[in-house]
């Protein structure tokens, strides 16, 4: 094993994350006293929550990341270059539990691979937002309900080329907040969506002296029809996202490889801007995500300031043993979360074990110890065990 060169690599990213951090922080502190919080926000914003622990100890990063059973939510492309044929795996992650100790995000993922060329996924996402007592306009207790929201998920991933993957994804999206109550004088309704994704993902294996894996990666995810919980007038987008970014997985000897990878993403939905609020809430989901890029108060320079960027690096044993590291970042004027994640993972024959942890960075935040556990089961390798 080069272990020079793996020490060198580390200490150069992990400079680099913590130089990140530290810039970043420097211009906000520097930014005009004139700049004003903008947040672009959607409807179920659950959606964009990190659903498993080995994407969640990388800073969130997952679009060109070598693939596995939970690549539904970061590039479905990648399932077609999967090793295994039949996986499924479960995740759960507690939410803002240093708020609440009843929310959580739970996740089912599996994919069987057709032949070849072509593999099939689903996945079923369920976010339940606990206990809340409902209340009429003179405080007078309605009810204690369980809101929630869910996601189910279909995919096709096919072999385009040697070195090149795509697929699309269709979901259907059920978001039930007010179990139906009247609220502010107007009967309510649970929200529903269809929406699609379009992903590709690319590999080419480099000859290097230390040989290494590039690849890149490519989602457009949730393109679909606006929410609404009340009628359609008020209807809502929903977080249609562009993300993408570049890896690279260095094979350091026989059992050891190094990967770092990083992902950008942005909204493709319009930016909050008082002067135009008509002309956004009546724009059409297209015309809101080629706007996407032009509706903000200050110009292509805030647009930019919504992307965010995730940093992750991943060291494997054998491929039975996985330590994570990464760090996530937002322009404190477009949300402000910022924080390193860690976490590691084992696999023991057909079973695959990943914890995550969340570190906030400066200010304190609802995401501070949030945890993530997954366990993923190999069917094909069992399978394979049995026949001998």
């Amino acid at each position: 094993m080069n272990i020079s060169f793996l020490k060198r690599l580390f200490s150069l990213l992990l400079l680099l994350m913590v130089s990140y951090s530290i810039s970043y922080s420097q211009d906000d502190n520097g930014s005009s006293n004139n700049d004003k919080v903008n947040t672009v926000t959607t409807a179920v914003p659950f959606l964009m929550i990190t659903p498993d622990a080995r994407a969640g100890a990388m800073g969130d990063a997952g679009v060109s990341s070598t693939p596995d059973v939970f690549s539904m939510h970061w590039n479905p492309a990648k399932y077609a270059f999967t090793e295994s044929k039949f996986a499924a795996a479960l995740s759960y992650t507690p939410w803002l539990r240093n708020l609440v100790n009843d929310i959580g995000l739970s996740y089912l993922s599996g994919y069987y691979k057709i032949d070849e060329l072509q593999t099939i996924a689903a996945s079923l996402m369920y976010f339940s937002l606990g206990e809340i007592q409902f209340t009429d306009i003179n405080g007078l207790p309605m009810g204690t309900y369980k809101p929630n929201e869910m996601a189910i998920d279909f995919a096709y991933a096919r072999l385009l080329g040697e070195q090149l993957s795509g697929a699309i994804a269709v979901r259907y999206i059920y978001s039930d907040l007010t179990q139906g109550q009247v609220v502010e004088g107007m009967p309510t309704k649970p929200g529903r969506a269809v929406a699609a994704d379009v992903s590709a993902y690319y590999k080419n294996e480099l000859e290097w002296k230390t040989p290494a894996l590039f690849a890149f990666g490519f989602n457009i995810s949730n393109i679909g029809n606006k929410i609404s919980y009340t009628d359609d007038v008020n209807a809502n987008f929903i977080p249609i996202n562009l993300r993408l970014g570049p890896s690279m997985l260095f094979d350091l000897d026989d059992f050891n490889q190094f990967a770092v990878m990083v992902d950008m993403n942005k909204l493709l939905v319009p930016t909050p801007n008082p002067e135009r609020a008509e002309e956004i809430q009546n724009m059409s989901v297209v015309s809101g995500m080629f706007n996407s890029f032009s509706t903000a108060p200050g110009g292509f320079s805030e647009h930019l300031n919504e992307i965010t960027y995730s940093v992750g690096m991943e060291y494997l044993y054998d491929k039975q043993f996985a330590i994570r590291a990464g760090y996530f970042n937002e322009h404190r004027l477009k949300g402000n979360r910022k924080y390193f994640n860690m976490g590691f993972g084992l696999k023991y024959n057909v079973l695959a074990l990943d914890f995550s942890y969340l570190v906030p960075v400066g200010v304190l935040s609802p995401l501070q110890n949030t945890i993530r556990i997954s366990l993923s089961f190999d069917f094909h390798s069992y399978a394979v065990q049995q026949r001998q």
